[in-house]
């Protein structure tokens, strides 16, 4: 294993210490926990979203914290669900007075640690709500999930949900938002090669040289099939296709793109992926408001990337669209 670490017992808190050092104008770390919050938590008067899950998926959940995203992310070991007692402390770092949206990747550890904070928290008054991201349309009932898992189009949830916060919205109308994202947002993976867990000191799976995994997981859990690898056109249609399939679109919609890295794939590589999408899309006449192209929910150092369209009404395109201002999402 070959990693610029130190210890693989305490590489979560040291990219935390690492996160708070580079963006002191955006986060800080609830002492004791491993917990990032806005600066400037509790925003009062403001309908405040926590996210998070396991380490290793950076940018997620830290590097979204700020204006118009995440008030609070909770960072678990790697590839595992944070506690509920971190959980805990982030709702209540978080909690500005108009309570708090639990945003939760579809994971069997993640969706009971957080139920267990939001229950923890309700008992102390705080008003709590979630929404849960199911968005993989590869697989159902996989490794550690009921249903499907929930993968980089979480991302999405963040944004919308987060802009609809900024605008002073009661709690019931930014979970609205975020299930409307939810049930609109589409994505699909593969993996060119695995990924290696610091403690583990070995690849989470093998593929042979010449092998990709399609639907893999962004834990390293299996996909659909394995398969010869070929070109980018050929897997990006086979992920694009799957993903219309189950979420159909018409001449006019207007949807949002995003091509996620996995971690080691380069960005010329993503780009030649969206490329390929993009045709896909104005063959359909399908109106594309906005496009990511980047490492946004990645899977350590795992070769790879997914894909995810949003279909957006007026109301998902326009906070979409809204200010943000995050250490990993900057828009004006």
């Amino acid at each position: 294993m070959k990693k610029v670490i130190n210890d693989p017992e305490q590489v979560v808190e040291e990219m935390l210490q690492g996160m708070v050092a580079a963006h002191p104008q955006y986060v800080r770390r609830v002492q004791g926990f491993n917990v990032l919050v806005r600066a400037n938590a509790p925003v009062t008067g403001k309908v405040a979203l926590v996210s998070g899950g396991g380490s290793g998926h950076e940018p997620s959940h830290g590097g979204f914290v700020g204006r118009g995203m995440l008030d609070g992310a909770v960072a678990g070991a790697v590839f595992t669900s944070p506690t509920p007692d971190q959980v805990y402390e982030a709702v209540k770092a978080v909690n500005g007075g108009k309570g708090v949206l639990l945003v939760i990747k579809n994971y069997t550890g993640d969706v009971m640690n957080f139920e267990m904070a939001a229950e923890l928290a309700a008992a102390d008054g705080v008003q709590v709500d979630k929404v849960i991201v199911n968005d993989d349309v590869a697989v159902e009932n996989s490794t550690w999930t009921v249903g499907r898992r929930g993968i980089a189009g979480t991302v999405f949830v963040h944004k919308i949900a987060g802009a609809k916060a900024e605008t002073g919205a009661e709690l019931a109308e930014v979970k609205r938002v975020a299930e409307k994202v939810i049930a609109n947002v589409r994505s699909m993976g593969m993996a060119l090669a695995p990924c290696t867990v610091p403690a583990a000191g070995k690849p989470s799976f093998t593929l042979a040289e010449n092998e990709i995994e399609i639907g893999m997981g962004i834990h390293g859990e299996p996909g659909t099939h394995r398969e010869t690898i070929r070109s980018a056109d050929e897997i990006a249609t086979h992920l694009a296709e799957k993903i219309f399939a189950d979420n159909p679109l018409k001449a006019g919609d207007s949807v949002a793109l995003m091509i996620n890295g996995l971690g080691a794939t380069p960005l010329m590589e993503l780009y030649i992926v969206a490329h390929k999408v993009t045709a896909l899309l104005a063959a359909k006449q399908v109106k594309l408001a906005k496009t990511f192209v980047g490492n946004y929910m990645t899977s350590l150092e795992m070769a790879g990337f997914s894909i995810s369209v949003l279909k957006l009404d007026e109301e998902l395109q326009k906070l979409l669209l809204a200010p943000a201002d995050t250490p990993a999402f900057v828009q004006f």
